[in-house]
């Protein structure tokens, strides 16, 4: 073993640990900003890792889509929301853990399954075939996995369009001008919710 794989080797397993430590906290966590921002270290550790497999376009989508989109959409959320309450005991909730802890060592026990019996011996990869991860990821997209790729498309289509009615205002056309409130700077529209009090 040379320095070279020796660091990877190191740099593999503080990574694993980082993706493992984060990502129980964010499961375990109680408070709901601290599990947002150990999602993002989730997301930074598996960035790191795709790093090391040589896969720097991945890398670089795993940091600009989960933690620069979808974490900063989780935290604007929750921020959004910010709505104190207190959890009322459910009856029969340990039913429910019982469930959960079932369908995650189930699930544990399978991915564990798939890692056994996966051949991981691989063949050695040219140099040029490392440099160029977009252009064969782009031929992966529009050959062998056109199809995954365009339902992808269509579901965050359909999420945009889901996000846009929900968020949706209604326009109120009795705004006078002489009202006090309506000025220059007013918005002429107000939610759907307070449009159903008048």
């Amino acid at each position: 073993m040379n320095l070279a794989d020796g660091v990877q080797i190191v740099s593999f397993a503080i990574l694993a640990l980082l993706v493992l430590g984060t990502a129980l906290g964010v499961v375990l966590l109680s408070n709901i900003v601290y599990s947002a921002f150990l999602l993002g270290g989730v997301f930074i550790s598996i960035s790191g890792i795709y790093i090391l497999l040589n896969a720097d376009f991945v890398a670089a989508a795993q940091i600009l889509i989960y933690v620069g989109a979808v974490n900063v959409l989780i935290l604007f959320a929750i921020m959004l929301v910010n709505k104190r309450e207190d959890f009322a005991v459910i009856p029969g909730r340990w039913l429910r853990k019982a469930a959960t802890a079932v369908v995650c060592v189930g699930i544990f026990g399978l991915l564990s399954t798939m890692i056994l019996i996966t051949p991981w011996a691989l063949a050695p990869v040219a140099e040029t075939g490392i440099s160029n991860t977009i252009v064969s990821i782009g031929k992966h997209f529009f050959s062998d996995f056109l199809l995954p790729f365009e339902l992808a498309s269509v579901l965050l289509l359909m999420a945009m369009v889901g996000a846009i009615i929900l968020a949706r205002r209604d326009l109120i056309p009795d705004l006078s001008a002489e009202e006090p409130t309506a000025t220059a700077l007013t918005l002429p529209e107000r939610p759907r919710e307070l449009t159903g009090i008048e």
